[in-house]
């Protein structure tokens, strides 16, 4: 049975007045807003629901498409009305929709830019910044050219109102924002490709800080990161001192018992999960350094897949020695079980250099070997999986000693999915925009005391 457009599927205004305002009334106070939307690409949307024709897609029939972008395009300017704009799935390929986001999105005075993904996927991102209260200072664009063919796209802005000026004087604020689509994890043998994506992203940023001498700006991260808060990329953004908007504005933790509070897609196979997030991460943060939090990540996954196979912690650390008699764990064994459990010898698996990184973060006294309590400490219990919420949560109140420098940052100030259904945990079925719910974020400016190490 195909599933026809309609105007009946399009969300009325009345359906999403109470959006409206988190991007509108709000923004007279100095605030700025952003959305991230994977607006589902034609190519991919299939119009087969009970799956009998899977090459039935929606990019075979204009009318569908065309209908479908056209009310997405309304909901993101009359309703959503965000600043910042970060889509996902946009189909770059299609010289039509291109050109009907650019003048719509033009007309509403955004300046857009486009990114596909490599290897003529046909998909990529595309992000808008309204030019009334953001102006674009650099754009850069990171292709991975991995197994997954993803892409980023890095903006250096500067705010342009005044409600955002420096509250040292005239110094335009400015502010780093990401906007990119993590490969989907078909299985747990992705869970490495996915991580590396992030670390890639976190790498980029760091080093246009560096060439910027960017010492104090906030940075947003918008996405569609296929995966949940209970996975590993979850972890490692968490653990480099990012917060999840939403969260932060609904009062959420990282406990499993807040996991599932909302969620924002539902995937091919008909489940529903919550992947789309607005991080930010203010200059105040104190951080460990991205290759700590890299090696510790990866540490998590090879715990991960050695407590799949039921191996408890004895059993592990007897696992990674291999056949050597003695209480320690050599570089040469470290990469046979490596090897064993698919983290190296693959396309996409670590690099002899990734490898020989993780073991000098494994071997903490650098004598050659890995002891049991080095396992213990640095692969058996990485610091970041066991980390109390405090420790993410720099307490903003207490910065260095001897200094009263402050930096400019954000607060969450509210934050709302739509459909509104999916904030319940649920998914309505006469919603058709997308397999995505849109995530709108309020920030308002802060002046922080600065504690983050650079």
């Amino acid at each position: 049975m195909v599933c026809e457009f309609s105007a009946n599927c399009i969300p009325s205004s009345s359906s999403m007045t109470q959006t409206v305002s988190v991007g509108g009334a709000e923004q007279k106070e100095g605030s700025i807003s952003c959305t991230t939307f994977n607006i589902l690409a034609p190519i991919y949307k299939r119009l087969d629901q009970q799956e009998q024709n899977q090459c039935l897609r929606e990019s075979d029939f204009r009318a569908f498409w065309m209908g479908r972008n056209r009310a997405i395009l309304d909901w993101l300017l009359y309703e959503s009305s965000s600043n910042i704009i970060c889509l996902q799935e946009f189909w770059v390929g299609n010289e039509e929709i291109v050109r009907m986001y650019q003048e719509r999105l033009g007309d509403a005075g955004y300046v857009s830019f486009k990114l596909a993904r490599t290897n003529n996927r046909g998909d990529g991102l595309l992000t808008a910044i309204h030019k009334n209260y953001l102006s674009v200072l650099s754009y850069r664009e990171l292709l991975f050219n991995d197994f997954g063919d993803r892409v980023a796209q890095l903006f250096h802005v500067q705010s342009v109102i005044p409600s955002l000026q420096n509250q040292k004087g005239n110094i335009p604020q400015e502010i780093l924002i990401v906007n990119t689509h993590l490969l989907f994890p078909h299985d747990s043998s992705l869970s490495l490709v996915r991580l590396r994506q992030v670390y890639r992203i976190l790498q980029f940023v760091e080093s246009y800080q560096r060439e910027n001498k960017l010492k104090s700006v906030p940075i947003i991260l918008c996405g569609d990161w296929n995966g949940s808060k209970r996975g590993h990329v979850y972890k490692f953004i968490r653990s480099q001192g990012y917060v999840s908007s939403y969260d932060t504005a609904h009062n959420y933790t990282d406990s499993d018992a807040d996991a599932h509070k909302w969620v924002s897609h539902r995937n091919h196979r008909g489940n529903i999960c919550g992947v789309d997030f607005i991080w930010l991460c203010n200059p105040n943060k104190l951080l460990k350094p991205l290759r700590t939090s890299w090696a510790e990540a990866v540490f998590g996954i090879i715990k991960y897949l050695l407590r799949k196979t039921s191996l408890a912690e004895g059993d592990a650390f007897a696992f990674l020695k291999g056949e050597n008699h003695g209480d320690f764990i050599t570089y040469s064994a470290f990469c046979e079980a490596l090897r064993q459990v698919n983290l190296i010898g693959l396309p996409f698996g670590l690099s002899f250099q990734e490898t020989k990184d993780l073991w000098a973060q494994a071997d903490r006294n650098g004598d050659g070997i890995v002891d049991y309590e080095e396992f213990k400490q640095k692969i058996w219990n990485p610091t970041w999986s066991e980390e109390p919420e405090e420790h993410l949560e720099t307490d903003i109140k207490n910065p260095k000693q001897g200094t009263d420098e402050k930096a400019f940052g954000f607060k969450v100030k509210n934050a709302v999915f739509f459909p509104r259904e999916v904030e319940q945990g649920m998914w309505p079925e006469n919603y058709s925009l997308s397999d995505h719910a849109s995530l709108t974020v309020v920030l308002s400016p802060a002046c922080l005391p600065c504690s983050r190490v650079q």
